[in-house]
């Protein structure tokens, strides 16, 4: 086992019920980091959101509708679901669930046109 070094980050445990968050792309990732960068508090609350109850359907996580409304990967057809971190906000978040991980497949910082 590695040696950690002095004032390393603390990962936080997941709880056996939470759901693993992963990236699906490099840009979600990068989307992902600027929304943190400009709005730190409600981005901790998506990740609650997220790591608790993906599937729920609320005022600011729904699934998407059309032909939007699936993603196909891995040879395999997922629903795709909208999360707004807030709820006066432009961000969204595109997502889809495969078995306990949520994968970010898309991290918008203001209101993506194709849904305009």
């Amino acid at each position: 086992m590695a040696v950690a070094k002095k004032g390393s980050l603390v990962p936080r445990p997941p709880k056996k019920f939470e759901y693993e968050i992963r990236f699906a792309t490099a840009d979600a990732q990068k989307g992902w980091r600027d929304l943190v960068a400009t709005i730190r508090n409600p981005m901790t609350e998506t990740w609650d959101f997220l790591t608790r109850t993906p599937l729920a359907t609320t005022p600011t996580n729904y699934r998407l509708k059309g032909e939007l409304g699936a993603i196909q990967r891995g040879g395999a057809t997922h629903e795709r679901w909208q999360h707004k971190p807030t709820a006066k906000g432009t961000a969204r978040i595109w997502f889809y669930v495969e078995d306990r991980k949520v994968y970010l497949e898309q991290v918008h910082t203001s209101h993506p046109n194709v849904t305009k």
